[in-house]
């Protein structure tokens, strides 16, 4: 029996004894499917061991990878994608408990499903990702990607922060608050809904940006081109601090500024067939249910 992939990265959910079982069938399954080299990050093969399994850095699972299926969640997800984003290797999810908004495989569906897509039996669908630098007295001195969101928080002493947006050099507002973030649509179902931001379907070509807690209620969520260039500047605030996807995070200064625009590459996720994003929206928030 033939694949569409030949070397396939195994990367698991940190923590997690109960996904070694489903993770060695997984590896069973490949090698039934004639896949000639079953990879894992070293994190995955400390936890979960597979025999003859090549063992890499995760950094490095999109140099030597064409496949990459993750089992976990959406956090997992998150971690890995970053990575190989800058080799565009595809990435299938496999959820161990519930269906998530990226990892829409049930972990009883292996069987059923990882062969259909290995034969190419799939749904692919594009995410594109952010690219941030922090410039300061007019050097980078950090750099990241995101594929949820770029997040700005107050720090620990509870104050608000002040800061200016600009989009494409243009001056857009200043505001006091808790916070901004700058989501792609793919994170538009994490912190900025919960912020009170639009979903924006993965195939829109926006870049949401959502208030946290803003001074003056008339501040608004605003979705904006995603060939734009965002910059945010501290103006005053202390510990303050810029997140990526919640998985790492830098301290900022005042005059420091961020410069946001969408990453050169996207991010390929394969879906099993039949896979639909509005079923998946309304079995996550529960739409159309009865609230009592």
């Amino acid at each position: 029996m033939s694949t569409l992939f030949h070397k396939i990265a195994l990367v698991a959910r940190r923590n997690s004894p109960n996904i070694g079982g489903p993770l060695r069938k997984l590896a069973e399954l490949l090698r039934q499917h004639e896949c000639s080299s079953i990879i894992l990050d070293t994190e995955t093969a400390a936890s979960h061991p597979v025999p003859d399994a090549l063992v890499v850095p995760p950094e490095q699972v999109g140099k030597v990878a064409d496949l990459v299926i993750v089992l976990g969640g959406d956090g997992t997800m998150l971690s890995i994608a970053r990575l190989v984003a800058p080799y565009r290797i595809p990435l299938v999810g496999i959820n161990q408990g519930r269906l998530g908004f990226m990892t829409d495989v049930g972990v009883d569906d292996i069987d059923a499903v990882i062969p259909r897509i290995l034969d190419g039996d799939f749904v692919p669908e594009e995410r594109m990702l952010l690219s941030a630098k922090v410039i300061r007295d007019e050097r980078e001195v950090h750099s990241a990607l995101a594929f949820n969101d770029v997040v700005f928080s107050r720090g620990s002493l509870g104050s608000m922060i002040e800061f200016e947006v600009f989009i494409d050099d243009q001056f857009v507002y200043s505001q006091r608050s808790d916070g901004l973030i700058v989501s792609t649509p793919t994170g538009s179902t994490a912190y900025a809904l919960a912020s009170g931001g639009p979903i924006l379907h993965p195939t829109v070509p926006a870049i949401a940006l959502v208030p946290i807690c803003p001074q003056t209620m008339t501040a608004r969520p605003i979705a904006v081109n995603d060939s734009a260039t965002i910059e945010f500047m501290l103006t005053r605030g202390s510990e303050v601090k810029v997140h990526f996807d919640g998985h790492s995070h830098f301290d900022l200064r005042e005059m420091d500024r961020v410069t946001i625009k969408r990453y050169r590459n996207s991010l390929r996720i394969l879906h099993p067939i039949g896979y639909n994003y509005y079923d998946m929206l309304r079995h996550k928030l529960h739409w159309g249910e009865r609230l009592f």
